[in-house]
Order: structure tokens, then sequence, then C-alpha cells
């Protein structure tokens, strides 16, 4: 977990996307070493990126700058979340910041295969032995490094899929889980459609936004793994529907 200090130098670097170590010093009252063993810690974490005498967040569409969004309570869903998986069990893993630490606290402590749409994902385990990943391929998408199109659902189409996990951008009661992205949501989709167990992924400040195009409804899914600060409004709507949901 985070300390007060390392949640606020990401506060500081949200608000201007780049800081050097004397500024974060001096705005934080402790030493350039201090900051400097802090901003290791958060990009070995994958929440910035270090540069020449400070740090960096990434663009908007970028994983690393999305992770560090509300990471606290990504990282508490992500925990929760991982104990629906089981022992030895394999599943598939389409996108998000919250599934990334989903996958991070699977690989850590149980023994299971993942299939993922997302380069960024499969990234984070190259130099761990013990991580088992398949990449589906397809189109790439660099900004938010997923595969996407034909091939894509080609690959999909090969594998029996179990238990999903899926990230999303908004959520309302008119129009559903929705995405920022088309070729995205046309991958979740599938992949929901093929799955018989369906887990939507994300923290609770997605819920009342809408964006761009659908991905599916609360009748097409099982489960839904947020933070316990979820409007109590959308609570009865998905306990109406019939949904597992997972709070943590």
């Amino acid at each position: 977990m985070l300390n007060e200090r390392q949640k606020r130098i990401l506060e500081l670097l949200r608000k201007n996307n780049r800081a050097t170590v004397k500024t974060l010093a001096g705005k934080l009252d402790v030493s350039s070493v201090t900051i400097r063993q802090d901003l290791s810690f958060l990009e070995g974490e994958g929440l910035l990126n270090r540069v020449h005498g400070g740090a960096v967040l990434k663009d908007v569409d970028d994983l690393d700058y999305r992770m560090a969004l509300n990471y606290e309570k990504k990282l508490r869903i992500a925990r929760k979340v991982s104990s629906h998986v089981d022992e030895g069990e394999t599943i598939l893993i389409e996108s998000g910041s919250a599934n990334v630490l989903l996958a991070r606290e699977l690989v850590q402590h149980k023994n299971v295969t993942i299939i993922t749409t997302n380069l960024y994902l499969a990234r984070q385990f190259r130099k761990n032995e013990r991580a088992h990943i398949i990449l589906l391929g397809g189109l790439y998408q660099p900004d938010s490094e997923t595969m996407v199109g034909k091939i894509t659902k080609s690959c999909i189409d090969l594998i029996n899929v179990h238990k999903a996990f899926i990230g999303i951008d908004g959520y309302t009661t008119d129009t559903g889980f929705t995405s920022k992205d088309l070729l995205r949501a046309e991958i979740s989709s599938y992949i929901i459609q093929r799955a018989r167990e369906v887990f939507i992924v994300s923290d609770s400040s997605k819920f009342g936004k809408k964006e761009l195009t659908n991905i599916c409804y609360p009748s097409d899914i099982q489960h839904i793994a947020t933070d316990s600060d979820l409007d109590p409004g959308f609570r009865g709507e998905m306990k109406q529907a019939g949904i597992d949901l997972i709070l943590a």
C-alpha cells in the first residue's frame, strides 16, 4: 500500500504531469533522498516513469497513468476479486488498470494461467518465470497496448473461456457498460458472449459516466467487482438485476 507522502506525489504529478525531485522535496518538506526512494518505489509499481532529475506521468490513455488514478481502491478491488479465482485455473483478462493489478495479485499468490488481449499486462511478467501468460494476437493499438480486430476474435474462438474479467470506461442505467474505444468494446463484447462467467472490474468512479459505445448490459454478466464508494442507487440496481456485487 502507498503511504500518504507517495499518494501526495501522485496527486502533484497528475496536476502537472512532470515534477523534479527538488520541487517534490520542497512541497513535501522531506529530503531529496526520500523523494528519490519514493519515486523508485512508485516506478516499480508501474505508477510513473523516472526521468533525469524527477518523474513524469504519461498521457491519459497510457495504462501507467490510469493505474495511478484511484490506485488504492483498484488495489483493494484486485485483492478482493482474486479470491474468486481458484488455484490452477485458466482465466481471461481483457484489459484495464484494475485488471493489471488483479493479474499481479494472482501471479504472486496462485498458480494460474492468464489469457489476455493486453500487451501491457503481459509485459508486467516478462522477468517472472512463475507467470503463465497467453497473449492473443490481433491488430495492435499502441495507446492502450491492446489487441483488437478479426484476428483477435479468431484467437478467442480457439479457447474455452470460463471466467473473464473485463474493464470498462463508464456505466449508466440507459447505456449499460460502455467504452471509449469502438474496437476494444467489440472484443470485450465478444469475450462476454463466449464466457461462462463474467466479472466487470472497475473502481466506482466509472459509474455514472457515459462513454462512446456499449459493451454489455447487467443482464449479460454475473459479477461486478468495485469499491465500497459505489453509489447506493447503483448498488440497488445491480442487486435487483441479480448480479453478485463484490465490494472492496
